[in-house]
């Protein structure tokens, strides 16, 4: 069954002037542009296509893949503005819209914004919200400790990092256990940590129970590269600024302390007053 506001594999069934018609079942047939026709397509082939609506509400097809489809979540940029809501550029002709009623504040040309992208059932037009709620489940998850799950960031708080857990639920990323930094949109794959009483989620980057010395290590051949690519020596040291330890490795200054211990030990660097200088170019 095609569904509108995915990606579907339809074959074609019409050629015409202006393009190719696709069998979109109980949607009827569906015009495929001819800018957008693969060279060499005929009868009987499929196609991989996004449906959506043209400027004239009218369902069409796209070889195009959006930056979202509906159900999802993604940061997008907003293009415009006018009295009816906001435009967000999802990589289509046509504008990913996000009416008023569904903007949590009111939303700012240029600036880049976490919605979420649904087929209006009223509307039966694909639209976004920044209403996030709304589209995650509130039930207590039945995730074990431990296990595995997508993560979609979506802003930085205070604590740490918001995120959405496998498109369903909130959780956070503790700041002071993030030693790389994250970003709005970001997807990457974590670990469930914990689930509180109240429902709440923590996260964690690492699998709960590994050792600190996977982080340690990790870190270690992060200043093992930037020291490589500054050709041997950093002016970092233990008395520097945990700004400055962070904008460089992307680590806190505890586990820069402890790395850089470790790597001494090993040989494999000298701690001068005004910094750390490489000593094996072998790592």
């Amino acid at each position: 069954m095609s569904q509108i506001g995915r990606m579907n594999t339809l074959y074609v069934v019409k050629t015409v002037a202006f393009g190719v018609y696709l069998d979109g079942g109980e949607l009827g047939d569906i015009l495929l542009p001819k800018r957008e026709v693969p060279e060499g397509i005929k009868l009987d082939d499929t196609l991989e296509v996004f449906i959506y609506f043209d400027s004239s509400d009218i369902i069409i097809a796209s070889t195009r893949k959006p930056k979202t489809q509906i159900n999802e979540f993604a940061s997008l940029k907003v293009i415009d503005n006018n009295e009816m809501g906001a435009f967000m550029d999802w990589g289509l002709p046509k504008d990913l819209f996000v009416p008023f009623r569904e903007q949590k504040h009111k939303l700012l040309k240029d600036r880049h914004y976490v919605v979420h992208t649904y087929l209006d059932n009223v509307s039966q037009r694909i639209v976004a919200s920044t209403k996030l709620d709304k589209f995650l489940i509130k039930e207590t998850p039945d995730y074990a400790e431990g296990q595995q799950v997508d993560l979609f960031i979506v802003s930085r708080t205070d604590l740490g990092y918001k995120a959405i857990i496998e498109n369903e639920y909130w959780g956070l990323l503790f700041k002071d256990e993030v030693f790389t930094p994250l970003q709005q949109g970001q997807r990457i794959e974590g670990y469930i940590k914990q689930v509180r009483p109240d429902g709440k989620i923590d996260l964690s980057l690492k699998k709960p129970g590994q050792p600190e010395r996977v982080h340690v290590d990790a870190a270690s051949q992060k200043i093992i590269d930037a020291l490589r690519e500054a050709g041997g020596f950093l002016d970092l040291t233990d008395k520097s600024p945990p700004n400055d330890i962070y904008k460089a490795f992307g680590i806190s200054k505890k586990v820069f302390k402890r790395s850089v211990g470790g790597l001494y030990k090993k040989r494999l660097l000298k701690i001068e007053p005004d910094g750390i200088q490489l000593l094996d170019e072998e790592n």
